[in-house]
């Protein structure tokens, strides 16, 4: 599920810039403090951007730091202080990378070897927050278990992963969530799951795994599934698009809400498209 949730770069003001690498740089030191230092190497923007809603929604101050990291040893940057909700997205970015490749090494025979890197992180996770591993898992398996189905249904093959970011969201929101909170939550799991579906309509017709998009439509390629259904498939994710908008429109933001508007608003729109398109992903960078 990683890689899809992206910004609009050339509508992202620059403070917002700032702000997003000072969260993902936030992300890489929480990812360090509660899973080790390997586990850094999963490190998601998509998870960043979690960082930016949730500590939003919760009102948790984001305080931001000139230090030095690993990466930039001499030169300080902007870095937002590691505080509890960090450690345990953290954690959270580290279990979703560490089942992202145990997905990859039961369906293309690969990933064994970089998920060796993520296996000390993964138990400690699991040790230090056992109810959000526990969230993880159990949604994770009646994925599996509708995957193994072989629904024809787009929408009904999202489901597990919709609910699963919609529990994310009441589990690390607690009594700060709100109906619009976790229909917004459950709007991006389906789209996460059904985007990244569409993008692997060719590999998966190739190799044979289940795609939801393969079994309801048939075509041959990723492009005559494109010329001949592009309407409706266009019509499944512009309703995904209202009900997001509608449920953003709704919260209640303690901060600046720019850097997210511009994520759920902007980009999300823009990577549907590019999938739609079948251009090759953009290269993301928030370095000024």
């Amino acid at each position: 599920m990683f890689g899809y949730v992206r910004y609009d770069y050339p509508n992202l003001f620059v403070k917002d810039v700032v702000l997003y690498r000072a969260l993902y740089c936030g992300l890489c030191k929480g990812i360090a403090k509660s899973c080790g230092h390997c586990a850094r190497l999963g490190l998601s923007y998509d998870v960043a951007f979690l960082s930016a809603l949730f500590h939003n929604l919760k009102g948790a101050d984001i305080r931001i730091e000139q230090q030095n990291c690993f990466e930039h040893a001499i030169r300080k940057r902007p870095i937002a202080a590691v505080d509890p909700l960090t450690e345990e997205l953290g954690a959270l970015n580290t279990v979703l990378c560490y089942y992202k490749l145990t997905d990859d090494m039961e369906d293309e025979k690969k990933g064994r070897a970089r998920r060796i890197f993520f296996k000390k992180g993964f138990k400690r996770a699991k040790k230090r927050y056992p109810e959000m591993v526990a969230l993880v898992e159990g949604f994770l398996r009646e994925q599996a278990a509708v995957e193994r189905q072989k629904l024809p249904s787009p929408e009904m093959a999202a489901e597990p992963t919709a609910m699963l970011l919609e529990a994310l969201s009441k589990h690390f929101l607690s009594d700060m969530g709100t109906p619009d909170s976790a229909g917004l939550f459950h709007e991006l799991g389906k789209w996460i799951y059904l985007i990244d579906a569409l993008d692997d309509f060719d590999k998966d017709k190739k190799s044979g795994a289940y795609n939801p998009f393969v079994l309801a439509y048939g075509a041959a390629d990723k492009k005559e599934l494109i010329q001949k259904y592009g309407s409706e498939l266009i019509f499944l994710f512009d309703t995904g698009f209202y009900a997001m908008r509608e449920h953003l429109a709704a919260l209640k933001f303690s901060f600046n809400r720019d850097l997210t508007d511009n994520v759920i608003l902007r980009g999300i729109p823009l990577e549907t498209q590019r999938v739609l398109k079948g251009d090759p992903p953009a290269r993301m960078t928030v370095k000024l």
